[in-house]
């Protein structure tokens, strides 16, 4: 099965407004889309990401300020962090953007020979920034970060599991990744590759607190496949192994199928078809409120539910 990189990283956020001033202000994506979350329409869903919200790119929201829901706990069996790549010898530059918007930046000591910096969003997600010499993607730059500094997409995710060899196991036999390098505590797997994009890092502790959803959290990570048909193969695969495995979800601008691999992270698989402008003009993408087709009834109860929020 041939995954090809990843396909986006969704997590749990607070305030929309405050989403939406970091990620367009603070990191320097592009909105994408603005829609809603397809399971509970009184939610925004925000895509961000290169010029088009290239799969690879994309970092998406669920903002559920004011909505019940509790602050998360990071732990065994969720995504812990989500890294992004970006030049070598841009480091500096982000540590003085970030600093000037209140944000505390710590240095991570290189992975994998890899430089990098942490530092978290005002929900507590946990971000790094990695700088190196190989990501050739081309950055979006509308936000006023040069392209000698601008983020190229997401770099990888790490998981934390209580025991990695079972993940491992279902990584490499069945998705196509392949075990990169270990070192004491983290295995990086990489498909297609390994390059930015393309690279998942198993981090294991076996006493570690079970994960509990809520803000500041990554809900799940998606690995993109080519088409419907691979999807639908892989789904086959899951179900003859014994994972349960959801039925294909029409999200619009992909299809997916979700999952949760032996630790306990959830991962979607998602096409990279028919992709964002299938409503929204290039140039226009992430302007208006989209709505999936079954919505659009339904229209003005979900805009007078929603807070207004103006992008940065």
């Amino acid at each position: 099965m041939a995954i090809l990189s990843l396909h986006h990283v969704t997590a749990t956020v607070d305030d929309a407004q405050g989403d939406l001033d970091f990620c367009l202000g603070g990191l320097g994506l592009r909105l994408v889309k603005k829609t809603v979350n397809f399971d509970n329409h009184h939610v925004y869903h925000f895509y961000y990401g290169d010029e088009l919200g290239t799969p690879g790119t994309i970092w998406t929201t669920f903002p559920y300020a004011g909505r019940g829901v509790q602050a998360g706990t990071k732990g065994a069996g969720q995504v812990t962090a989500a890294s992004f790549s970006v030049p070598t010898g841009s480091l500096s530059f982000w540590r003085a953007r970030l600093a000037r918007q209140g944000i505390a930046v710590a240095d991570v000591e290189p992975r994998f020979g890899e430089p990098a910096i942490a530092f978290a969003d005002r929900s507590g997600l946990a971000f790094e920034l990695v700088a190196n010499g190989g990501d050739e993607r081309r950055p979006w730059t509308g936000s006023g970060v040069d392209a000698d500094a601008a983020i190229r997409g997401l770099h990888s995710v790490t998981c934390l599991v209580r025991d990695p060899e079972p993940t491992i196991e279902l990584m490499t036999d069945l998705l196509g990744f392949s075990v990169v390098e270990r070192v004491n505590g983290r295995v990086r797997l990489g498909v297609q590759g390994a390059g930015p994009g393309r690279i998942i890092d198993i981090a294991d502790n076996d006493n570690a607190a079970a994960a509990v959803n809520g803000l500041g959290t990554v809900h799940h990570v998606a690995l993109a496949v080519a088409s419907e048909d691979e999807q639908l193969t892989l789904r086959e695969d899951l179900l003859h192994r014994g994972a349960r495995v959801t039925e294909v979800r029409d999200r619009c601008y992909f299809k997916s199928i979700y999952f949760r691999e032996p630790g306990g992270v959830l991962i979607e698989i998602a096409t990279m078809q028919p992709g964002f402008t299938l409503d929204e003009e290039p140039a226009r993408l992430g302007r208006d409120l989209k709505l999936p087709p079954w919505e659009e009834p339904n229209r003005a109860g979900i805009e007078a539910a929603l807070t207004p929020v103006t992008p940065a």
